[in-house]
């Protein structure tokens, strides 16, 4: 009776751990669904990996922090020519066929090729106040930081005073942690531009502070760091809702230091 009643007991665990597999199997699956739904099967960067990874093809090349900013810096450099306000950095290390592609990105369609994870900062502190500008102090680093690297730039998204109406509800634009680059009008060179300079700000969200990158039916945030680009749901028939005339970034708003413990 005894043996009996030891080998039911260890037909049922047997049965419970196949019952747990196959469960996890179907989490899996799905979550892999999702995911290649929402990303497009390309830009996920799993949080063991490299911090950054860029895609040529089909083919993955891992790459540091540092070789990002490079390497998007590089590549905004040649798309801009003798126009640049900056030399471009060295590159020697980096494949040459990975700057080609964010020069000028995919031979098919221009898209996302680079991504990198990235976290929000705890240490940072809510900023209120507003800049002349209308952009926090924050988001203004941020903004002379472009300006640094991109001549001419087509910004928006902030005024002096700030915003109070004209963008969705909760807008990073309200607190004037947003800047709005644009690309005007909407074309195959201009969504190629709009993602070099997609590409340097994720290569660069760390040192700006980045939160939340929309551009061309994609968003990226420190929020889902791991998913890398994640396809952008908006009305299909409103260019500037999908983002595909402009480049949106928005910088992190911070912790209230009362909010902490």
């Amino acid at each position: 009776m005894a043996d009996a009643s030891r080998r039911s007991g260890r037909w049922n665990g047997l049965v419970l751990s196949a019952a747990i597999l196959v469960a996890l199997t179907v989490v899996i699956v799905l979550a892999a669904r999702w995911v290649v739904e929402h990303t497009g099967g390309q830009g996920v960067s799993a949080p063991w990996g490299p911090e950054c990874s860029a895609w040529v093809g089909e083919e993955r090349f891992s790459l540091d922090r540092d070789q990002a900013r490079r390497a998007t810096t590089a590549a905004a450099v040649a798309v801009q020519g003798e126009d640049a306000p900056v030399e471009a950095p060295d590159t020697g290390d980096i494949p040459p066929q990975v700057l080609t592609v964010l020069a000028e990105g995919s031979p098919d369609e221009p898209g996302p090729s680079l991504t990198c994870r990235s976290t929000n900062d705890q240490g940072l502190e809510v900023q209120e106040e507003l800049e002349p500008s209308g952009l926090t102090a924050r988001a203004e680093n941020l903004r002379d930081g472009m300006e640094g690297v991109f001549a001419d730039l087509s910004l928006g998204g902030f005024l002096p005073g700030g915003y109070d109406t004209g963008h969705g509800d909760d807008s990073a634009h309200y607190e004037g942690r947003a800047i709005d680059i644009f690309y005007r009008p909407v074309s195959e060179d201009n969504r190629r531009a709009g993602w070099v300079m997609a590409h340097w700000l994720i290569a660069h969200a760390p040192d700006y502070d980045v939160a939340v990158i929309i551009f061309d039916d994609r968003i990226w945030s420190t929020f889902y760091p791991s998913l890398g680009w994640r396809v952008y749901e908006a009305d299909p028939d409103n260019e500037i809702l999908r983002h595909l005339d402009h480049v949106h970034v928005d910088v992190q708003r911070g912790a209230d230091p009362s909010d902490a413990g």
